[in-house]
């Protein structure tokens, strides 16, 4: 009768939300040191607006207060941990396409090497700073593709950058692709 046992069925399931839920707030958590860095330090949700955004989507997610208080003492530099460091990567894929992906990572050695295996596996190529980012338009909420190209069969991209989105470290993936 082993693997009957309501135990075990609650057991399984609570043990894969954990692991999703476990992502999401490490991206908040990553999000929220990074508002407390560009806003100067300042850590109160009342006078830097990033951070209250920051602090409202880990809301928002049902992230404990806990994880967010850890997190903008972490970005105070208040705890022992690494500093977390914004990183952007480009990269050159098949057909033309090129994709900016936006990072925020305490080893940017080992985030390069994580994302460049993911990208070559799947026979992209990192590119040097600037060879895709003329590609794209920065705007306040991201990038937008000002040369966007158009391929009969997306689902092999879409893969891909899936793939890469995945990534603990991994913020924001963007494409110039229609």
């Amino acid at each position: 009768m082993s693997g009957h046992s309501k135990w075990s069925n609650i057991h399984r399931k609570k043990e894969a939300n954990d692991k999703v839920r476990s992502g999401i707030f490490t991206k908040l958590a990553s999000a929220i040191v990074v508002a407390v860095k560009k806003g100067g330090g300042i850590g109160d949700v009342e006078k830097n607006f990033a951070l209250r955004l920051a602090v409202d989507k880990a809301r928002a997610a049902s992230m404990p207060k806990d994880i967010i208080d850890r997190a903008i003492a972490r970005g105070l530099g208040k705890s022992g941990e690494a500093e977390m460091v914004e990183l952007k990567i480009e990269a050159h894929g098949p057909s033309g396409l090129a994709c900016i992906i936006e990072c925020i990572t305490d080893n940017r050695n080992r985030t390069v090497n994580e994302v460049r295996l993911i990208l070559e596996k799947h026979a992209w190529r990192m590119g040097e700073m600037g060879s895709a980012a003329y590609l794209f338009k920065h705007e306040s909420e991201g990038y937008t593709p000002l040369y966007p190209i158009q391929l009969s069969d997306k689902t092999q991209v879409e893969e891909v950058m899936e793939i890469v989105t995945d990534h603990p470290d991994v913020q924001e993936v963007y494409v110039n692709l229609v």
